[in-house]
Parts: C-alpha cells; structure tokens; sequence
C-alpha cells in the first residue's frame, strides 16, 4: 500500500449525510478498478483509496448497509441514497474507500488502473498512469 504523502486526517461521507468517516492515517494513491464489478456497482468505473481498517471511525454510520459480494469480500454502501462507500476483504485489515466520498482536497492521485480488459467500450485511457490487464 503506497500511502499518501498527507498526514492530516481525512474526511468523508455519502451524499445524504448518513455515513460520516474520517481516517485517522493516511491514504494510499487511487486505484481505478475497471471490472464489470466496480462498473456495475458505480456506473463507470470505481477510484479507490485504502487504509488501515483500524484508521478508519465512524462519526455518523446510521445509514451504513454492508453487502456480501462474494465468499471473501464485502462493500458498504449508504442504504438512503445508494453512495458506494467502501469495499474490503474479510481476510485484511484494508478498507478500501471510494474516493468520491472523500472530502477536498485529498491530495491524492491516480496510481494505477486495474482489470483494463474489463473496461467499457464508451472510454479511453489516456492519462499516462500505468495499466494492468487485470490486478
């Protein structure tokens, strides 16, 4: 995990306001995940950060819904207004956060984009940020 060269906490929340957050250390640079997956759960693709699970509290979390996605891994969502909030793997101590979500300035940036094969037709990748076919 390449984290960001912030120290500040950062915040973030879902659109009605429902889930509030703050991370308590820092974020790693975005991955944009480009799998049916991601596409299907956002509509385009998805931008994540991560931190330690531990690093990530809860000020307001009435409205926090998680959802089972598979056998290993699970995302959390606003269950009000449906924002895609979060996604982790039940065997690490990594959340993933939508990057959406965060508050400004994050002063993050686009590492890397991963499952580019899974991409939809609509885009190109022309960013200069490195490519991966998939993770």
């Amino acid at each position: 995990m390449t984290p960001s060269d912030s120290s500040a906490n950062h915040r973030g929340s879902c659109l009605c306001g429902g889930v509030r957050y703050e991370v308590s250390g820092l974020l790693r640079a975005i991955t944009a995940c480009h799998c049916s997956q991601c596409r299907r759960t956002s509509g385009h693709y998805a931008a994540f950060s991560a931190a330690d699970t531990t690093q990530l509290h809860f000020s307001q979390c009435a409205t926090l819904v998680w959802f089972r996605s598979s056998a290993t891994a699970e995302g959390g969502f606003c269950g009000v207004r449906g924002s895609n909030l979060f996604w982790r793997r039940s065997d690490s101590g990594i959340t993933c956060i939508s990057a959406g979500t965060l508050d400004t300035p994050t002063g993050l940036i686009i590492e890397k984009h991963i499952f580019v094969k899974d991409k939809s037709d609509y885009y190109d990748l022309k960013d200069g940020v490195p490519c991966h076919a998939a993770e």
